[in-house]
């Protein structure tokens, strides 16, 4: 432990560090959900039923993310990670900007194909970065103030996308995402500098796992297995519900594309930063030094929220609704940050990356595969003959609403072995 704590980076450069990932988290979110302020003017362009459009903006980007996902985390686990969050960074704002440019279907599916390989190599490598930077016990904290990324990310994909779209055209938004990213890649490249792996770990890990080793270790911690599937159904919940919010304003209360982008992207960013700020303090107090404790808040945050979300699509109240997006939507933010300690604190420390990557394949899978896909073929099939408008799309929305339920059952599995779990990741690095 003296050995951890003398390799402790200084403050300034440790928190220089921990914003520039956030930043890049930032323009990860922002650059993936861009289409959601936009999804109805590329259906109406391109000429898609919701379906269609779904899979067009959300599939393509999710099956590439996932197919590379593993090996790049894999990969981040054996040589330099800030390479590797650079270098992604650059492709996927490049790949955004295609988006802008794509003339059809074809070309858009392509643009976003190229988006999911490049997102593919962030997160995981990010969160291993900043947990390098801080010791055990601050690394809630730490990937607290990490996921400030979402709620800042979303409120570029909203708002600022939104009134980007309304004055230029939905192409302009893309390039308002994309441009920046590739600016701060080169940031990233020139002035972080790689922290040894494992350096603040009471114990550190030696040697490097094979995959097949991650794996079952990764299976052996039921925790993390808990963690990661309320993390994933989270994001199956929360983020599929918020992909088609604003089409469901424009539809149901005729608002257009930068009214809508407004109202949620304020959302996100109070509402998203305040719930992340709780959580950073939250996880922060002496209290939660006993993860059961973290897990049990997660859970009864999220089930609570939950019962919003259902009342936020079921009601025919502008004002009502809005009110409900206000109370559930900053928990979609709130076991982000928490979620993403929790699996990197069961884990040694040569397994980080794969373990953050298995979690971002689940998330992504439930979010942009199943959610995104699945709403919109039943919003399709509610249609009918006539067509998705606005009441096929509530409908369909309410199906996906309640499986906030879901995590949270998650959550609490989690609990009844998470303590004894995080001691054998401890120790397994120097078995």
């Amino acid at each position: 432990m003296a050995t951890a704590r003398a390799e402790v980076a200084p403050l300034l450069q440790r928190w220089y560090v921990l914003i520039v990932m956030c930043a890049v988290y930032a323009i990860n979110i922002g650059a993936r959900y861009v289409v959601t302020t936009v999804f109805e003017p590329i259906r109406l362009e391109l000429k898609l039923t919701d379906a269609g459009a779904a899979f067009v903006t959300g599939v393509p980007l999710a099956l590439f993310y996932v197919g590379c996902g593993l090996p790049i985390a894999w990969l981040a686990d054996r040589s330099n990670r800030r390479n590797i969050v650079a270098t992604s960074l650059i492709l996927w704002s490049g790949f955004t900007v295609s988006c802008g440019l794509a003339l059809s279907s074809l070309q858009f599916v392509l643009a976003r194909i190229g988006v999911g390989v490049g997102e593919a190599g962030a997160t995981p490598p990010s969160t291993s970065i900043v947990s390098d930077c801080f010791p055990a016990e601050r690394r809630l904290m730490a990937l607290s103030i990490f996921a400030l990324g979402a709620p800042i990310g979303a409120y570029l994909g909203a708002d600022t996308a939104g009134a980007v779209a309304q004055a230029y055209g939905w192409r302009a938004a893309f390039f308002a995402l994309g441009v920046p990213g590739v600016l701060l890649g080169a940031l990233v490249f020139l002035t972080i500098r790689e922290p040894r792996r494992g350096r603040l770990d009471a114990v550190a890990a030696v040697g490097k796992a094979s995959f097949s080793e991650s794996l079952a270790f990764l299976w052996r911690q039921r925790a993390a297995f808990h963690v990661i599937m309320g993390s994933g159904v989270c994001s199956l919940w929360g983020w599929g519900l918020v992909w088609f919010t604003p089409t469901f304003l424009l539809r149901t209360y005729g608002l257009n594309v930068a009214q809508a982008g407004s109202l949620m992207g304020h959302i996100h960013l109070v509402g998203g930063i305040a719930a992340t700020a709780v959580a950073a303090w939250l996880m922060s107090r002496p209290l939660m030094l006993d993860p059961r404790r973290s897990l049990w808040t997660l859970g009864w945050v999220t089930g609570c929220a939950t019962v919003f979300s259902i009342i936020a699509y079921w009601t025919h109240s502008l004002w009502l609704a809005r009110a409900m997006l206000w109370a559930y939507v900053p928990a979609i933010y709130f076991f982000i940050g928490p979620c993403m300690a929790l699996v990197l604190n069961l884990a040694p420390s040569h397994m980080r990356s794969t373990f953050t990557a298995w979690s971002v394949l689940v998330g992504n899978v439930f979010n942009l595969i199943v959610a995104v896909q699945g709403v919109g073929i039943l919003s399709d099939w509610f249609g009918g003959v006539h067509g998705s408008d606005a009441a096929s799309l509530r409908w369909a929305l309410l199906v996906l609403a309640p499986t906030g339920f879901w995590a949270t059952w998650h959550f609490f599995l989690g609990a009844r072995t998470v303590v004894p779990e995080m001691k054998r990741a401890v120790g397994y690095g120097s078995a």
